[in-house]
């Protein structure tokens, strides 16, 4: 509700006016304790291909309940160290041969990614909890919390070709995911480890790039030298998706942002 100083009122006026003057002049004297939404670098959603579809005859499998945290301020990318040479139709059932790797042998309750994307720029639904949500995942060593992940299918070493339409859909995914929390995906943010086994002791907190590679938040390759070397130019597209075009006002840090 939008509170007007109107004719007629004078005493009241005067009073919600002050009011309100005394209180824009508290928030502007107190320091931003992250970043401000923006609703200008709102990016649209890319199609992204539900999870039902890698699933198949697993789509009634029990699931607990998802983690959910309060926005995304951070997206991680990472390699699944998996053959190149597939078929774009086959990437369904790459990423089934990788969930049932995540919750079998290790013993995870789903897929660590909360999205894949394969080499023709498909993007698929990873973890449970929702494709609009701040799923928690578990991609990203001590760095799960207010993180997405988002797993290139492949491996992408020194050397290796990483196709165009992935890196534009890891681009789009990354803008749209960070938008609603004001994030810059060319800034850094500030991160608090809950982890020890991480890059980083528990209770550390460090500043890094709100679009990461795997390997700075935790002792990794991943997601590979050629996809890390992609990481500027994934960047620079995803904050022109977001309508930011001006590539000297980057903030040096957008606040701290704890798990």
């Amino acid at each position: 509700m939008i509170l007007a100083c109107l004719p007629g009122l004078a005493v009241l006026a005067l009073v919600l006016c002050a009011d309100r003057a005394e209180r824009a002049a508290t928030a502007r004297a107190l320091p931003s304790a992250g970043p401000r939404h923006t609703v200008a670098h709102l990016a649209p959603r890319p199609p992204v291909v539900p999870r039902s579809v890698w699933l198949a005859d697993l789509a009634g499998r029990t699931q607990p309940p998802p983690r959910l945290d309060d926005r995304v301020v951070a997206v991680f990318v990472h390699h699944t160290d998996s053959p190149n040479a597939y078929d774009c139709a086959d990437a369904p059932r790459v990423i089934r041969h990788l969930y049932a790797g995540q919750t079998g042998a290790r013993g995870w309750d789903d897929i660590g990614y909360n999205f894949l994307v394969d080499r023709c720029g498909t993007i698929y639904e990873g973890r449970a909890g929702g494709i609009d949500r701040a799923v928690t995942g578990a991609h990203t060593q001590g760095f799960n919390h207010r993180t997405a992940g988002v797993a290139a299918l492949g491996t992408f070493t020194a050397g290796t070709h990483v196709p165009q339409p992935m890196l534009d859909a890891i681009a789009a995914l990354a803008a749209w995911k960070l938008g609603p929390a004001g994030i810059d995906p060319r800034a850094t943010v500030r991160l608090t480890s809950s982890s020890s086994r991480s890059r980083y002791d528990a209770g550390v907190t460090v500043s890094l790039p709100a679009l990461a590679g795997h390997d700075d938040g935790f002792e990794t390759t991943c997601p590979g030298a050629a996809l890390t070397a992609r990481l500027p130019q994934i960047r620079r597209t995803a904050a022109r998706l977001q309508g930011r075009t001006d590539a000297t006002s980057v903030p040096a840090s957008t606040g701290t942002l704890t798990p």
